[in-house]
């Protein structure tokens, strides 16, 4: 996941990977409680990624929650897991989170509002059922569009040079996603400026 969002929270990964998990914790007395109940697991995994120097703890956003993205191991092995050549998958990310990484959580938003990711009915039978009918409702609404392995972010649009060595003056896609077999579907989120700049 992080091979295509390049920095991400533990809400965010969460969010695609087990969308069950949002609602089976919905019953904590506070947001914060039901967020950490959710993300436990990915949190514990992320750690155990973080050991074994796969990815690195790249700051926070403004909400305070730890961003996480790749090391050149990490983005080495995501490249072996979405079947990406190492020069299709962009950079680490590094310092994002040093200013909040407000712009890439937005990407990450736009990629997660694309892909609508449904929660597994089965996972949440044994849940009391006002859980299964509020992933009822999600599972419900229309389908979102690809797989998180679809969708590549930060790609550079070259107006010179090559799609693998991109010169001066090119664009940058946020988002791009190409369904198997089909041409690409281009994305830009606007930056949204603060008042004071």
């Amino acid at each position: 996941m992080l091979g295509t969002l390049k920095v991400a929270t533990a809400d965010q990964i969460q969010r695609i990977s087990s969308p069950h998990l949002t609602f089976r914790h919905a019953d904590k007395p506070i947001p914060s409680k039901q967020k950490q109940a959710r993300t436990a697991l990915h949190t514990g995994a992320l750690s155990d990624m973080r050991k074994h120097g796969l990815l690195e703890n790249g700051g926070s956003t403004d909400t305070g929650d730890t961003l996480r993205n790749l090391t050149s191991k990490g983005l080495e092995a995501a490249s072996c897991e979405l079947r990406r050549p190492a020069t299709e998958m962009g950079s680490t990310a590094r310092g994002a989170g040093s200013s909040g990484a407000s712009h890439s959580m937005a990407v990450n938003e736009t990629v997660i509002a694309l892909l609508r990711p449904k929660p597994d009915l089965a996972k949440l039978a044994d849940d009391p059922p006002h859980v299964q009918a509020a992933a009822q409702a999600a599972v419900d609404e229309p389908s979102g569009v690809g797989t998180i392995g679809s969708y590549w972010t930060e790609v550079p649009l070259p107006a010179t040079g090559t799609w693998n060595a991109p010169g001066k003056g090119g664009a940058q896609a946020d988002v791009v996603h190409r369904p198997a077999g089909l041409g690409a579907v281009v994305v830009h989120r606007g930056r949204q400026l603060s008042r004071d700049g």
